[in-house]
């Protein structure tokens, strides 16, 4: 036999053997693992048996717990409804008792109603027979008295109609005649108000302030130079300037009268120019005048610039630096417009500071407030309304305009800034020395303020404050009540107002303060 044919046959009996081998040893296995199954199936079973019996024990003994929990609840329930119960039983025999006794009580109520009805019946028919009777005796009184008087009742009645209403217009009229007083007393107010104010805008600040300028001379002869043949010089000096020129007997002095300050400053100036010239003429006084003039410009844009600079403001339109150069040359009460208001930007900017606001904005608006006193035209508006309708024009910040425009309450204020500049504003001008007024007529005004309020009865002290702006009153509090106390603020404002003369406003403030005090020994 072929030994290649014979290693096939060899190879295929092993393999058939192999065969055979596997599945014997594998049927071998199997038959091992379905045992362990059944075995460990079987313990499984008794293990779930087991712990079934025991959750079964658990759930009973839970739901006997349950049992006893909802049976001790329900009898809890019933005890309550059972107690709630008597109560209410015992409460409506308490009401039943209580009606039983009020139905009594009603019943005697009842009957003494009765009586006193009955009592009351008595009466009416009394009193019906006492006012027939008083019925009576009127119409006879009344027919004896149109006997004596020769009158009728309606006679009468038309007679004391008219009467009454004559006595009637008499006093209607008596109380016009007072309104109609009173009205002129308070036009007389505002008239003087309105006039200062006009005054005011006209370049004539106040009467207090100085409206003439002194020129001096180094001699007479250069006054007839001055006025010319027939006196043309002077004529031109006048008409160029707007400055009224006096030539008096006062020797080597020439007088500058106007109101506004600025235009003396440029007739003074000119003049000074014409006399070291020495030629004296009408074309050349025209000439100087408005290279004066000029000049003055700017020497006024300078004098803002430099106030700007000084103060550290920026951004300021030109224009509105030339009204700050102007303020130079005006004043107020005597004070001095442009340093009034450097004072009331640096308090201003202190104040803001203070207050944890912006400074720059503050200062800016302290500079700017009095801008509405130095016009370069006439408008019929105030000069509080007047400064903030140019600030809104030269584009302002809208807290800076309105700060300008209520520092005289002219205007509500909308910004934290704008009662800064108001106080300051009043700060700068009220403090002693600011503006012009007479040491003895300023104490003697003081004084006569707190003697005021002392005349009054209850009043224990009385200062002047802030330079006479404000009154303060200390009452007593055992004499004074609060109702007192704010008729006595009023009555004390008033008759400062009808008997004293004092610039701007009084606050009067009347203070009572109760102490109890004791000591610990």
């Amino acid at each position: 036999m072929d030994p290649q044919v014979l290693s096939i046959i060899i190879g295929v009996v092993a393999l058939i053997a192999g065969v055979a081998a596997g599945r014997f040893i594998f049927a071998k296995n199997t038959k091992k693992q379905i045992e362990d199954a059944e075995l460990q199936a079987q313990n499984i079973l008794k293990e779930a048996e087991l712990r079934a019996e025991t959750i079964k024990k658990e759930k009973q003994l839970e739901a006997k717990e349950k049992f006893v929990q909802l049976k001790a609840e329900h009898d809890k329930e019933v005890l309550e409804r059972n107690r709630k119960i008597s109560d209410a039983e015992s409460r409506a025999k308490q009401k039943e008792i209580s009606i039983n006794q009020k139905e009594i009580g009603l019943d005697k109520q009842l009957k003494e109603n009765e009586a006193i009805k009955e009592a009351l019946n008595r009466q009416i028919e009394i009193v019906n027979l006492k006012r027939t009777e008083l019925e009576k005796h009127q119409e006879e009184h009344i027919r004896r008295l149109e006997k004596i008087s020769n009158l009728s009742a309606e006679e009468a009645k038309a007679q004391l109609i008219e009467s009454l209403k004559h006595e009637a217009q008499t006093q209607a009229l008596s109380i016009q005649q007072e309104i109609i007083e009173d009205a002129k007393l308070k036009a007389n107010k505002e008239a003087r108000k309105i006039v200062i104010q006009s005054i005011q805008r006209t370049a004539a600040e106040q009467t207090i302030e100085n409206t003439v300028t002194v020129f001096n001379l180094e001699t007479d002869e250069i006054k007839g130079q001055i006025i010319g043949r027939e006196g043309r010089n002077i004529r031109a000096i006048e008409a160029a300037t707007g400055v009224d020129l006096i030539v008096d007997d006062t020797p080597e002095a020439i007088i500058l009268s106007s109101f506004d300050p600025l235009r003396r400053e440029i007739a003074r100036l000119s003049l000074q120019r014409l006399v070291a010239d020495g030629r004296i003429h009408p074309a050349r006084i025209e000439e100087v005048v408005e290279k004066t003039r000029k000049q003055l410009e700017e020497q006024i844009m300078e004098i803002g610039e430099r106030t700007v600079m000084e103060l550290g403001i920026h951004g300021l339109h030109k224009e509105l630096v030339r009204i700050v150069g102007k303020m130079r040359f005006r004043s107020s009460y005597g004070q001095n417009l442009l340093m009034h208001s450097r004072e009331t930007a640096n308090l201003c900017g202190i104040m803001a500071s203070e207050l944890g606001m912006n400074p720059k904005l503050a200062k800016r608006a302290g500079l700017l407030h009095d801008i509405g006193k130095v016009p370069d035209e006439e408008t019929e508006l105030s000069h509080a309304l007047l400064g903030a309708k140019l600030a809104e024009k030269y584009g302002e910040n809208l807290a800076v305009v309105n700060a300008i425009g209520a520092h005289h309450d002219e205007m509500e204020m909308q910004y934290v800034i704008s009662p800064i500049i108001q106080a300051c504003d009043a700060i700068s001008g009220a403090r002693p020395g600011a503006r012009r007024e007479i040491m003895q007529q300023y104490l003697q005004r003081i004084k006569d303020l707190e003697n005021l309020a002392l005349n009054y009865q209850g009043v224990e002290k009385a200062y002047a404050i802030q330079a006479g702006r404000e009154l303060r009153v200390i009452v007593e509090a055992d004499k004074v009540t609060d109702i007192d106390s704010d008729k006595l603020s009023f009555e004390i404002a008033q008759k400062i107002q009808t008997e004293m003369t004092y610039p701007g406003q009084i606050k009067v403030t009347v203070i009572r303060e109760k102490r109890a005090v004791n000591v610990a020994r």
